[in-house]
């Protein structure tokens, strides 16, 4: 028998709203983040519009301290902190300040890159010659496992504490490490989550590669248009999310509120052969990765109530919903209930998916479905397959039972979780 692993405390840095209160507020409304960029203006990107999470100053002073801000230039760890330590403190967990690390707590935080403007900064201030005086400040902030360790030691984890990469199912693939680690024994808590930078030098390579949207630079709230017919690409963002797994026997044992339940998942990769690529999914490891969730979860296809979608506003929207349909064998109205927070966030990368598994398990927990934006052309592809009800544009308020949460990223690789209402 499994381990039985919940879900016990959330954090959320979104374009649209930072902390969980705010987002939730944001999810529910339909409220996009997504706003004009004077930066990518300013560089003559193609696409001038981006999601970005609003952090003031004051704010970061409520998860670093005065001088740890003041050579600090690396705002995916600080996302990364903000969601991370938020999601400890939901969990109602004490912050061990004694000389003891709590050994049954761990992180495993994904990251794309780390600290890309920290390293700009540092290399612009010397040349070849003078590279040792890059500064003391530079490595914690741009190795690659730098979130995890600035979350480690803001919270005192003695267990494993990690970092994976995995681009845009960099999210999905930390909650299914976490799982596994509770599950096999080896801790209690896990912290999972992910983080993306933002700024020019994350998103220049995405314009170049003609990925991203330009018609939309004057409505910047209608450029993310997943599952749309208008649309033309996705919108670049940032954030992270964070999500504190605990065994069931732990949650319950200190009385924790508990989110959700979560089944386990399923990863794999399409070798980028058939019609898979670097940058393309291959379909057939899509719908294997989705029937390998459901039977290692051991739930029906027809179980599913709904399914929290990559689905970028790309080319690519209705070969997955397509993927969907096979996988699960339901169309029409007996296709589950689908909808992408891109809409409202935009594409945040390897950040993506924990953001949008904390909006899962907020609709789980609270029984909503919080609606599709930019979707009311509907792609006539898409309509063919699932019915026009079972995509909503407005908040929905409905009891569910289980969500199909599921990550598609560059390198042709996925992931998709089972998540259940606690009950």
């Amino acid at each position: 028998m499994r381990k039985r692993v919940v879900i016990t405390g959330l954090g959320v840095a979104a374009p649209n709203g930072v902390g969980i209160p705010v987002f939730k507020d944001a999810i529910k409304k339909g409220i996009s983040g997504i706003r004009h960029d004077p930066q990518l203006e300013a560089l003559q990107f193609s696409c001038q519009i981006t999601g970005k999470p609003d952090v003031p100053e004051n704010l970061q002073l409520s998860y670093l301290e005065p001088l740890e801000l003041r050579n600090f230039n690396s705002n995916g760890i600080l996302y990364g902190l903000i969601a991370g330590m938020d999601a400890w403190k939901d969990a109602q967990l004490p912050i061990n300040n004694t000389g003891e690390p709590d050994w049954d707590s761990g992180t495993i935080f994904g990251a794309g890159s780390a600290g890309v403007d920290k390293l700009r900064e540092a290399i612009y201030k010397v040349d070849d010659l003078q590279v040792r005086r890059l500064g003391s400040t530079v490595v914690p902030q741009t190795m690659a496992s730098g979130i995890s360790a600035w979350l480690g030691g803001k919270l005192g984890l003695g267990n494993q504490v990690t970092t994976n990469s995995s681009a845009c199912i960099t999210g999905a693939e930390s909650l299914l490490m976490a799982y596994e680690r509770i599950v096999s024994g080896q801790a209690k808590r896990m912290l999972a989550g992910s983080t993306s930078d933002s700024g020019p030098y994350i998103w220049g390579g995405f314009d170049a590669l003609k990925v991203c949207t330009f018609k939309h630079n004057d409505h910047p709230a209608a450029g993310s248009r997943p599952m749309s017919a208008t649309a033309s690409g996705f919108v670049p963002g940032s954030g992270a999310g964070a999500l504190l797994l605990e065994s069931l026997e732990s949650a319950l044992d200190r009385n924790a509120k508990i989110y959700a339940e979560v089944l386990g998942g399923y990863v794999n990769s399409g070798g980028q052969r058939g019609d898979g690529t670097m940058t393309a999914p291959n379909s057939l490891a899509v719908q294997r990765c989705i029937t390998g969730a459901l039977q290692y979860a051991g739930v029906d296809a027809h179980e599913i109530d709904a399914i929290n979608g990559h689905l970028t506003a790309t080319g690519k929207d209705t070969l997955e919903i397509e993927n969907w349909s096979i996988a699960l064998n339901r169309k029409g109205k007996d296709f589950p209930y689908i909808n992408a927070l891109k809409s409202m966030i935009g594409h945040c990368l390897s950040a993506s998916g924990s953001i949008e598994l904390v909006a899962a398990v907020l609709q789980l927990h609270e029984g909503f479905l919080f609606p599709n934006i930019n979707c009311e052309d509907l792609h006539p592809e898409i309509s063919a397959i699932v019915d026009e009800e079972k995509i909503p544009q407005q908040l929905i308020h409905k009891e569910l039972n289980l969500i199909a949460k599921a990550s598609f990223g560059f390198g042709d690789v996925n992931a998709c979780i089972i998540l259940k209402k606690y009950k």
